[in-house]
Parts: structure tokens; C-alpha cells; sequence
């Protein structure tokens, strides 16, 4: 199993490169997009925010199969997030 500073480090690398590819799309961009764009950069933050919350405080700390299995969840939920904010930034770059 992964460390869960390397965790923390997913997370926040791949939340920066979001943001980054939203404010290069900003830059790019002017109007109803640009809000657009903003509201996803603030909901990504704050799904950032809430899963690195989440890694600090697993549940069942006494079990290891079951914090293997929250980890385990919370890596495979990171990047379906993740993904999905990808594709929204990318629906809204074909409009």
C-alpha cells in the first residue's frame, strides 16, 4: 500500500494541474466560460480540500484491512473526480 504522504501528493498534484488547466483556459477564454471555469476551479478546491480531510482521518484506524480498503477507495474515487473535472473543462473548451 502507498504511503498516505504519497496520497496527499496525488492529490495535490493532480488538483494543481486542473487548476493550472483552468486558468490557462481563462487566458485563453473571456465571458460566460471564463465564470464557467471559475465555478469549477472552486469546486475543485474544495473537493481537494475535503478528500486530503478525508485521508487524515480514515475510518475503522484499528482494522488494517479495512483502512487498506478506505485508502484503496479513496485513491480509485480521487480519480474519478478528477477526471470528471477534466472532462468538464474539456466539454466547455468544444462550446
Amino acid at each position: 500500500m502507498a504511503s498516505i504522504r504519497n496520497l496527499k501528493k496525488d492529490i495535490d498534484y493532480l488538483f494543481f494541474e486542473l487548476i493550472s488547466d483552468c486558468f490557462m483556459f481563462t487566458s485563453l477564454h473571456e465571458g460566460q466560460k471564463k465564470a464557467e471555469v471559475q465555478d469549477l476551479i472552486e469546486e475543485a478546491v474544495g473537493a481537494r480540500n475535503e478528500l486530503i480531510d478525508r485521508v487524515n482521518h480514515p475510518d475503522g484506524k484499528d482494522n488494517p484491512k479495512i483502512v487498506k480498503e478506505y485508502y484503496s477507495a479513496l485513491r480509485k474515487e480521487l480519480f474519478e473526480k478528477v477526471d470528471g473535472y477534466f472532462e468538464r473543462l474539456s466539454a466547455l473548451s468544444k462550446q
